[in-house]
């Protein structure tokens, strides 16, 4: 009996202490040391070149700190990496230009950026003919 009890308090122990820890963690991940909760963040800039890792500058009031940020090297200049968009499908091909074009509608803004409300992009036709049978076999010769 005096064993059970032995381990019953054993695990309290470690429960609580497991407990503390967990809660320690928490208060240090949202304190970080600014009361302030207007910030006016600005645009990432990379370190190098015009992609990849770099860091994005925010004041509030008398305060000002640096995030880390990161810019994908696929995204489009054009609009910005803080302007996220929800794209229509591709339209039609145009022969006078040879160019397809589609719009996008802002999805969301960033860190406060300034985005447009719609984008339009365009890129060049293909000149592949891409056949509708997709996933059926060809017939096979005798």
């Amino acid at each position: 009996m005096q064993v059970r009890s032995l381990l019953l308090l054993l695990a309290l122990m470690l429960v609580a202490a497991a407990a503390e820890a967990g809660k320690s963690k928490k208060e240090k991940t949202k304190k970080d040391g600014s009361k302030c909760e207007d910030w006016r963040w600005g645009p990432c800039v990379p370190n190098s070149k015009d992609c990849g890792l770099g860091y994005r500058e925010g004041t509030c009031k008398d305060e000002s700190k640096k995030l880390k940020c990161k810019i994908p090297c696929n995204w489009k200049k054009k609009f910005g990496a803080d302007c996220k968009y929800k794209f229509e499908s591709w339209g039609g091909c145009s022969a006078q230009t040879g160019l397809k074009t589609r719009s996008g509608i802002l999805k969301k803004a960033l860190y406060n950026a300034q985005c447009e409300e719609t984008v339009y992009v365009t890129k060049p036709c293909s000149s592949k003919i891409k056949s509708k049978s997709k996933g059926q076999l060809p017939p096979l010769l005798s």
